[in-house]
C-alpha cells in the first residue's frame, strides 16, 4: 500500500507503543506496517519505544499538580501495594491489593482523575505540526478522555475510541465525590462518541454490546501475531504419559485480582499430583507481582514463580508448555469490569499450538473465545472438584492435548494473522479519516479470513 494511502493517526493513550504492557503491544501490531511519519503518540506514562512510531509527546505528571499530591498522599497510604496506573484504566479495584482503606482510596483516586490539567504551551504547536487526519484514543479515564477531546477539538479532527474492558459502566460506579466523578466521565464519553462514526472493541461480545448500548456501529479489533508465531510448534503437544513432568504454564499480570483462582489451580496441580499425575504449574509475572503475589505461593513444591519474560521470549516459553493456563477473577466486579475484555496473550496461547486450560466465569469474552477456538478446556464456576478433574483429563489425554493445540493454532490463523489485521485495521482507520462510517455493525473480529 503507498504511504499516502495511510491516514495521519494522532494515537492519545495512557500507555505508549511499546513491548512491555499489554496496551503497548496490541496498539504495536495494530499499527504494523504504518508509515512511521504518519503517526504520533500523545500518552501520559513513560517507556516509548520506536518500534512503530517516532513522534511522541508525553504529558508528564508535573502538568497536573493536584493529581501529582493526591497520588503521593494515595502512594503512603498503600505502602508497598500494587499502583494504580495514572492514566490508565485500572479497572473496579486496582486499589484492591489486600489493604485497609480502599474505599478512601477510591475517592482520592476520583479526585485526581478530575483535578484541572495543565497543558504545556508547546502542545499546540505539536499538534499543529503534525496534522492529523484523524484521533485514536483507548481512554479510560476522566483525564485521558479531555485529553483525546481537547486535540480532537484543536485539531478539528473525528475520533475513533477502542475500548478494551467495560470501564463505561463499572468506574467511579460506587458514587464517588457524590457521583460528580461518574457525571464527568459520561459526560466525557458521550462527547467522543459525537465525534466519532463507529467505535472499535476488543472482542466480537464487546463490540455487539456498544452498537446496542451507544448506538453506532462497532466492530472488533483484538491483538494480532506475526508468523513466526503462527510457524508449526516443535515438539508434541501429545507426548506419552510418563515421559517426564507435564508443564502448566501462566504468561501475565495478576492485577484485577487474578492470583485468587490462581492459588485455587495450584490447590488442582497438587491435588491430581496426589492422584498419581506429574504436574507443575510455572507463572511468569512482571516483577512487581512477583514481589508482591509470589510469599502467596511459597511452600508448593509443585509451583514455581518464574522470572519475568522478556516479550520477544514469550513464543518459546509458550511452545516449550505442556499446558496453558487462563484465568479471570470470579469477584462480581471484576467479572462486570472484564466481560467483554479479551487478554493480549489469549491470541499468542492460540498460536504457539498448546492446549489451553481456562478457569473463570464462563460469560467472560476470554473463556468464549478459548471454547470458540476448540482451543482447550474451560471451567466456567467456582468448582473446585470440577477444576481438578479438567486438569487430569487435560494432563492424562495426550490426543486431547494434541486436538486442542491443533485446532487453537488454526484459529489464531484465521483470525489473528497480524498482516490481515493490520490491513483491515488501516482500512477502518481510513473510512474515519474520510467521514466515512461503518456499513454495518460488525459481529466477528475485523480482518477474519
Amino acid at each position: 500500500m503507498e504511504p499516502d494511502a495511510y491516514p495521519r493517526v494522532l494515537v492519545v493513550t495512557a500507555l505508549p507503543f511499546s513491548r512491555s504492557t499489554g496496551g503497548g503491544i496490541t496498539s504495536s501490531n495494530l499499527f504494523a506496517g504504518w508509515p512511521r511519519d504518519r503517526l504520533a503518540q500523545l500518552h501520559t506514562e513513560d517507556g516509548a519505544q520506536a518500534e512503530v512510531c517516532e513522534r511522541f509527546f508525553r504529558l508528564p505528571l508535573r502538568q497536573a499538580p493536584v493529581e501529582y499530591h493526591l497520588r503521593r498522599l494515595l502512594q503512603r497510604q498503600r505502602g508497598q501495594g500494587p499502583e494504580p496506573t495514572a492514566g490508565g484504566n485500572v479497572g473496579p479495584a486496582e486499589q484492591g491489593a489486600p489493604e485497609q482503606g480502599a474505599a478512601a482510596r477510591a475517592q482520592l483516586h476520583a479526585a485526581y482523575d478530575l483535578s484541572p490539567l495543565r497543558v504545556p504551551h508547546g502542545l499546540g504547536d505539536w499538534l499543529r505540526d503534525f496534522r492529523p487526519d484523524v484521533v485514536y484514543c483507548t481512554l479510560g479515564t476522566i483525564r485521558l478522555t479531555r485529553l483525546a477531546l481537547l486535540a480532537a477539538r484543536r485539531c478539528r479532527t473525528p475520533m475513533v475510541p477502542h475500548f478494551m474492558d467495560d470501564w463505561p459502566a463499572t468506574l467511579y460506579a460506587d458514587g464517588e465525590l457524590g457521583g460528580l466523578a461518574r457525571r464527568a466521565l459520561h459526560r466525557g464519553l458521550s462527547a467522543v462518541l459525537r465525534r466519532s462514526a463507529f467505535g472499535l472493541g476488543i472482542s466480537a461480545p464487546m463490540a455487539e454490546e456498544y452498537h446496542r448500548r451507544y448506538g453506532i456501529p462497532f466492530t472488533a479489533f483484538a491483538n494480532s501475531v506475526a508468523d513466526s508465531e503462527l510457524d508449526p510448534p516443535a515438539g508434541r503437544p501429545d507426548r506419552p504419559e510418563g515421559s517426564g513432568t507435564l508443564e502448566l504454564v501462566y504468561v501475565g499480570a495478576l492485577h484485577l485480582d487474578r492470583w485468587e483462582p490462581l492459588l485455587a489451580v495450584a490447590d488442582a496441580v497438587d491435588a491430581a499430583n496426589q492422584a498419581g499425575r506429574s504436574v507443575r504449574l510455572t507463572l511468569h509475572v512482571p516483577e512487581k507481582d512477583r514481589a508482591w503475589y509470589g510469599p502467596r505461593f511459597a511452600g508448593r513444591p509443585a509451583v514455581r514463580v518464574a522470572e519475568p519474560l522478556a516479550d520477544a521470549d514469550v513464543p518459546a516459553v509458550l511452545r516449550g508448555a505442556d499446558i496453558l493456563l487462563h484465568v479471570e477473577s470470579f469477584a462480581e466486579a471484576h467479572r462486570r469490569y472484564a466481560r467483554y475484555s479479551l487478554s493480549t496473550k489469549l491470541p499468542r496461547y492460540l498460536a504457539a499450538g498448546r492446549p489451553i486450560l481456562g478457569y473463570g466465569p464462563a460469560e467472560l469474552a476470554s473463556m468464549r473465545h478459548i471454547e470458540e477456538a476448540g482451543a482447550g478446556l474451560v471451567v466456567g464456576a467456582a468448582d473446585q472438584r470440577l477444576l481438578v478433574d479438567r486438569l487430569t483429563t487435560l494432563a492424562a489425554d495426550g490426543a486431547l492435548r494434541a486436538e486442542l493445540a491443533r485446532d487453537g493454532r488454526a484459529y489464531a490463523a484465521r483470525h489473528h494473522h497480524r498482516a490481515r489485521t493490520a490491513a483491515a485495521f488501516a482500512e477502518v482507520m481510513r473510512r474515519a479519516a474520510s467521514g466515512a462510517s461503518l456499513p454495518d455493525p460488525v459481529r466477528a473480529p475485523a480482518g477474519t479470513a
